[in-house]
């Protein structure tokens, strides 16, 4: 079983503030953790967004590499910051609302979990934090494609 210390920042954050323990969906639940970093830049420029977006993404691969060799684990479900990057890249130059939160988690949730080619074969052969990363980070990029889409054709 892997082991986790909560009271280590690294692992506090690759688990998602704790969300990642949830014992069914843990990445469904850890995506919930980008909700904060969506509403503190929603109204921040396009800009700013794009450098949260590496933040986030540019720590995690430290995040993830940590907790993940600490626990013996690679990838271990808990492990939820890759999730948390990767809706938060969906939601980049959205308007806020709960319609377009609703319809990027979707999204998000759908290509994370299905992983279509290329997020498939990253995720089988990165390893590392990177590895963590990579397939998720991908994953927001499809999602905040289409909801840019969706957005544009004024679906919601």
């Amino acid at each position: 079983m892997a082991q986790f210390n909560l009271k280590k920042f690294s692992h506090f954050c690759a688990l998602g503030f704790g969300l990642g323990l949830a014992p069914k969906a843990p990445g469904t639940f850890g995506t919930l953790a980008a909700i904060p970093f969506i509403m503190m830049t929603m109204t921040a420029p396009l800009w700013l967004q794009l450098i949260v977006a590496v933040a986030i993404c540019g720590i995690g691969i430290w995040f993830c590499d940590v907790a993940s060799r600490d626990a013996g684990v690679h990838d271990h479900p808990s492990i939820v910051w890759d999730e948390v990057a990767g809706f938060y890249i969906t939601m980049i130059g959205a308007a806020i609302s709960w319609q377009t939160l609703l319809v990027g988690f979707i999204l998000f949730r759908f290509f994370d979990i299905v992983k279509p080619w290329p997020i498939k074969l990253l995720d089988k052969h990165v390893k590392g934090g990177f590895g963590i990363m990579v397939d998720d980070i991908l994953a927001g990029i499809f999602s905040l494609v289409c909801l840019q889409l969706v957005l544009y054709y004024g679906l919601i």
